[in-house]
């Protein structure tokens, strides 16, 4: 069964850390609520609070919530416009530098934050719980033959995400547009993994990184019958690395798998001495 747009903006809200995913939950909230507005009105004149009070004569109670919506719509979107930015001038220093991006994505409770905190050393807010990670969490690390890679880690997916969150999220979610690498996290220890994986590969088609080079990581195999280890593509390349991140069994697989990922992309980015003109 979909979780309710409004469950899903309730648990945002809950847990958003930053001024930026704090943006977006209001956001998401408001354009839900306009699409709302007109048949729910007298509903939400109870739950209103700070919404607009006086207009001009004749101005109805309805027109006034539509217009101090659209105001704050206006306000959000142009705040997270600016922040967008700051994003992209950071992204540009990492090209510039030639620090390679990687991405964790996957369907929420998958494991993700755990792996990143095993990968990175970090201390990202895990739990066995809808959304435990809203916000996108960056760490720096550093792998021999990769070089420095930042990881991210990002929002779970779930089934049916609503529109209104996709395109509210996208700042956040641009993160993993942009990333060079992506870390598809699955929940092997789910009867549900395939329909799970198939839904997060439909949101990253929303989102416009469905070309975005990729290793599926099975997680949680302690749970299961599976042993650690890497299966490669009939390219020779890793496709699929099966992990523990709770137990660390097959991370150092997984490590050399971002590396070797990282080593062929600075390969493929070395022009070669054919094309060098004099």
């Amino acid at each position: 069964m979909p979780h309710s747009t409004e469950l899903i903006l309730e648990i945002f809200a809950q847990r958003a850390q930053t001024s930026e995913g704090k943006l977006q939950v209001e956001l998401a909230r408001l354009e839900h609520l306009s699409t709302r507005l007109v048949r729910g009105w007298t509903h939400l004149e109870r739950q209103r609070g700070g919404l607009g009070k006086t207009g001009g004569p004749g101005e109805t109670q309805l027109e006034l919530d539509r217009r101090y919506i659209a105001t704050r719509v206006k306000t959000l979107k142009g705040k997270l416009q600016q922040l967008q930015k700051q994003r992209t001038v950071q992204r540009r220093g990492r090209v510039r530098r030639d620090v390679l991006s990687v991405s964790i994505v996957g369907y929420t409770n998958a494991g993700k934050s755990t792996l990143f905190n095993a990968l990175a050393g970090a201390r990202a807010y895990e739990a066995d719980q809808l959304f435990a990670t809203l916000d996108t969490t960056t760490r720096k690390l550093f792998l021999p033959r990769a070089g420095p890679v930042v990881v991210s880690d990002t929002v779970g997916f779930i089934r049916d995400l609503p529109h209104t969150l996709v395109a509210a999220f996208r700042a956040t979610l641009e993160e993993t547009v942009r990333a060079d690498l992506l870390l598809h996290v699955v929940d092997a220890s789910s009867p549900a993994r395939d329909a799970q994986a198939a839904e997060v590969d439909k949101v990253l088609a929303e989102i416009g990184a469905e070309e975005a080079p990729r290793i599926t990581v099975w997680n949680k195999i302690d749970a299961t019958a599976l042993a650690p280890g890497v299966e490669r593509d009939q390219y020779g390349r890793i496709s699929r690395v099966y992990v523990s991140a709770r137990t660390g069994a097959g991370l150092e697989a997984l490590r050399g798998a971002i590396a070797e990922f990282g080593a062929a992309r600075a390969t493929e980015r070395k022009p070669s001495k054919e094309s060098i003109s004099f």
